[in-house]
């Protein structure tokens, strides 16, 4: 046999002869009715058909952003103000024109320094009322 340039040291393969194989034994196959292989089909499809669930804490503890510690302060005419004291004056406001304290879930506050007042929103809703004078 002759080698090519570049195959120096690479051994031929042998071929096989037709004597060297082995015959695998017969195996008998049962027939099964068309009923039988269509629901184990079905029940096949089904298994890989269900998600899976992924852990709730695992990935709750992957995704939660971690809490950023901030605060607010608003100076304007040698006055300061920060923002616990003026979600405490709207509050204070809210509950002297008749309501209750425990009827607030969420308050906004917003700043006018041109007016030298702040106006506040309880749960979504404002009023020309809710008025705070700085």
């Amino acid at each position: 046999m002759a080698t090519k340039k570049g195959m120096a040291g690479v051994k031929p393969v042998e071929k096989k002869t037709a004597a060297a194989k082995t015959v695998a034994p017969a195996v008998e196959v049962k027939a099964e009715s068309t009923a039988e292989a269509e629901a184990k089909d079905t029940e096949a499809v089904e298994k890989t058909a269900e998600p899976k669930k992924a852990p709730k804490k695992a990935l709750a503890a992957k995704t939660a952003p971690k809490a950023i510690k901030s605060s607010l302060c608003v100076q304007f005419a040698g006055k300061e103000y920060t923002e616990k004291s003026l979600v405490s004056a709207a509050k204070k406001a809210y509950v002297a024109l008749g309501n209750k304290a425990a009827d607030i879930k969420t308050i906004e506050v917003y700043v006018k320094l041109e007016d030298s007042a702040a106006y506040y929103a309880v749960n979504g809703v404002g009023s020309p009322d809710y008025k705070i004078e700085l």
